[in-house]
């Protein structure tokens, strides 16, 4: 059975850091592809950025670009998103997902942690 579990999330300034993690479990981790997204509010679930599954490259939405950062430990099956210079308007609930091709809709998620930005 499939798990990705997100950790990391809560209360911060506006202007701090925080850093999220995704554990995977149950899957040939370096296989996928691995994605973060959120979902404030009343809004619709967006794409943050990816990583690739062996060299490690990313791609970063606009809205995130610059701010924020994915990794990934192909040893520990986890990926993180580091993330500085927050704003309120990344408040919303992060979510992690796996694919084996990101053209095509992710197969897995995890269950979302929620991030908290004040101003």
């Amino acid at each position: 059975q499939v798990q990705l579990v997100e950790s990391g999330g809560g209360l911060v300034q506006a202007g701090g850091s925080l850093t999220l993690s995704c554990a995977a479990s149950g899957l040939t981790f370096s296989s996928y592809y691995m994605g973060w997204f959120r979902q404030a509010p009343g809004k619709e679930r967006e794409f943050v950025g990816r990583i690739t599954r062996i060299n490690g490259n990313t791609y970063y939405a606009d809205s995130v670009k610059g701010r924020f950062t994915i990794s990934r430990d192909n040893a520990e099956n986890t990926i993180y998103l580091h993330m500085n210079s927050l704003k309120p308007e990344d408040t919303a609930v992060y979510y992690c997902a796996a694919t084996r091709d990101y053209n095509r809709d992710y197969d897995y998620w995890g269950q979302g942690t929620q991030v908290t930005v004040s101003s």
